[in-house]
């Protein structure tokens, strides 16, 4: 193979990457815990969270951590996601991206 066609080839390749990365970065993920539920978009930027029901100022720690559960999970699903559709790229060029 030549150069020029390597370069070609490296290029479709990050437009393919680019392209699937912005498909990514618009879908919404959601983190769910008991009490809370938060989404975020596939850039991990928080979009709402979301109390599940009427909370009494007594619960704030629960509530606190009831965001921290729902927003690890909402985190490690875009995590899968991103390896689900941008996984291969990363095994044909050796884990550079």
């Amino acid at each position: 193979m030549n150069m020029q066609a390597l370069m070609q080839q490296a290029q479709k390749m990050q437009r393919e990457i680019t392209k699937k990365k912005e498909e990514l970065n618009s879908k919404e993920f959601t983190g769910e815990s008991e009490l809370v539920t938060v989404v975020f978009n596939g850039d991990k930027k928080m979009v709402s969270m979301t109390i599940k029901q009427d909370i009494e100022n007594d619960d704030k720690e629960i509530i606190q951590d009831m965001v921290v559960i729902a927003t690890n999970d909402a985190m490690a699903k875009i995590d899968a996601e991103n390896e689900k559709v941008l996984g291969a790229y990363g095994s044909q060029l050796g884990g550079l991206f």
